[in-house]
């Protein structure tokens, strides 16, 4: 198994949410994204604006959302 990513750059990390479908909607102290899922809901999503993150925040983050952290870690290497 993959290890969980320790204080990844923001940069990597929203590039990871935009290959899973996630776009860029505001951005200022945070950064908003939002997926438009396949029934026509959305998914919101709000990142610190920070160099780099937290694995703890991160893992918050993607459990607010619904993302697997095996999906994430499938992106995030790529």
């Amino acid at each position: 198994m993959t290890k969980f990513p320790s204080d990844p750059p923001i940069s990597d990390v929203i590039k990871a949410f935009s290959l899973l479908g996630f776009k860029i909607v505001r951005t200022g102290n945070h950064i908003s994204m939002v997926r438009e899922n396949e029934d026509e809901t959305f998914t919101p999503l709000t990142i610190p604006n920070h160099r780099t993150l937290k694995g703890s925040t991160l893992r918050t983050i993607l459990t607010q959302a619904g993302i697997n952290r095996n999906d994430f870690l499938d992106v995030y290497k790529a």
